[in-house]
């Protein structure tokens, strides 16, 4: 029994408390049975996603597709098999607008967490959002896969945030190494970088600033753009006037968008344009038609990437109109739930610590291929590319020169003539 004595009160109180327990089972009816726990029924995923707001273009043509069409199909088939329950559970969203807005955001996802106790979480929209996002979910010990966003800033991070998985590619991991490597061996030497003021400019802007310069690229200009700009003109005229041989605009589409009809009419027609998010969506093709021809953006696939990548998108965007296309996360964020509902049947269990260690540790096969998780980072090798262009109406993979679909065309073409009218 051990060294611990017991004393005349402790005797007495248990004593008590073991009476009264017989005293009760004599006197309950025979027949009522201890109350069951209820039966798991559904996995619930709380959301908290820009539905209004500047950020609501990106939001529907990026992760929301891919997730509409991905829990479709999972719950057509049956849902997901927890081996815990004896069963598939099919999926049920929980989604709040957080209006484009970090610190809605941030409430919406203690609210999912704390009040609605939803089963899990998946992202928010944007840098910022997933570095807000990131330490909330963390903290309660949530799975989070992020989607639309960069992690430069968060990527050291990690290994304090063992919750976090981060499954786009982004401006050093390994997007502005690969377009600084095919900048250079084109022979470009100048480049002008403007930037919306947020982390994702931020992010974007300091990693050009170590990755050109690397290359022998002289960055001779550099401007910040409030998200609010609505003249684009005095920047594209500084940028005209450095004769830089690259214009970089590391901002969203309500600043890509109106940079590009500046630059058009002002008839800036740099070597290489760079522009992203916003030049790889298919809203960019549909507003500029042949005006997107040789424009440069962020991608990870293009339909020569392989067979599976070319069915992927015959499969998601038969559909889906052409605004609604997303050449750079579109595939990853789809292997990203792959890899989510393989560690859950992989673990037999909706336990967060248990999903999290088979993320952390097990190669999933996915339409990229084998998948897999580097310190929290979609491997840089699961990237079936990095920089994408406008090549005769499609944004082909242009870099890295290994995973190419087509070969990068530099010098850009001339704007086309504007329509007579």
């Amino acid at each position: 029994m051990g060294d611990k004595r017991i004393t005349r009160r402790d005797f007495i109180r248990g004593a008590a408390v073991t009476g009264a327990g017989l005293v009760a089972a004599s006197c309950a009816p025979a027949a009522e049975e201890t109350p069951t726990e209820v039966p798991k029924e559904k996995i619930v995923v709380g959301m908290s996603r820009p539905l209004s707001g500047p950020l609501q273009v990106i939001g529907d043509s990026a992760f929301g597709p891919i997730y509409n069409r991905w829990v479709q199909e999972v719950n057509d088939a049956g849902g997901i098999y927890v081996e815990e329950y004896g069963k598939s559970l099919p999926i049920e969203l929980k989604i709040y607008d957080d209006t484009s807005d970090v610190g809605t955001a941030v409430r919406l996802t203690e609210k999912l967490i704390l009040e609605d106790k939803v089963d899990f979480l998946w992202p928010a929209c944007g840098t910022a959002f997933i570095y807000a996002q990131a330490p909330i979910a963390n903290k309660y010990g949530y799975i989070l896969l992020t989607m639309e966003g960069g992690g430069t800033t968060i990527t050291p991070m990690l290994p304090s945030l063992p919750y976090i998985f981060l499954s786009l590619s982004f401006s050093d991991w390994y997007e502005l190494p690969v377009l600084a490597d095919l900048l250079g061996e084109k022979g470009a030497k100048t480049a002008y970088v403007s930037y919306i003021a947020d982390l994702h400019g931020i992010e974007y802007s300091a990693v050009a600033g170590i990755e050109f310069p690397k290359r022998g690229i002289e960055i001779v200009g550099l401007k910040s753009l409030p998200p609010d700009i609505k003249d684009l003109a005095p920047v594209i005229n500084l940028a005209k006037a450095s004769e830089a041989d690259v214009f970089c605009c590391f901002a969203y589409p309500d600043q890509i968008m109106p940079a590009v009809g500046t630059s058009m009419g002002l008839g800036y027609n740099p070597k290489a344009w760079v522009g992203g998010p916003g030049v790889n969506f298919g809203f960019f093709q549909a507003a500029f038609g042949p005006a997107a021809e040789g424009l440069i953006g962020f991608t990870t696939f293009a339909r020569g990437s392989s067979p599976e990548l070319a069915a992927f998108a015959d499969m998601l965007y038969a559909d889906l109109p052409l605004e609604a296309q997303d050449w750079w996360g579109h595939p990853l964020y789809w292997a990203a739930l792959e890899t989510w509902k393989a560690a859950i049947e992989k673990a037999g269990t909706l336990n967060q610590d248990a999903i999290r260690d088979v993320l952390a540790t097990e190669t999933f096969d996915t339409i990229l291929g084998p998948t897999w998780y580097e310190n929290g980072l979609l491997a840089k090798d699961a990237h079936p590319g990095e920089i994408g262009q406008w090549i005769n109406g499609v944004f082909e993979v242009v870099g890295p020169k290994d995973k190419a679909t087509a070969e990068f065309v530099y010098p850009k073409p001339e704007w086309p003539a504007p329509p007579e009218e």
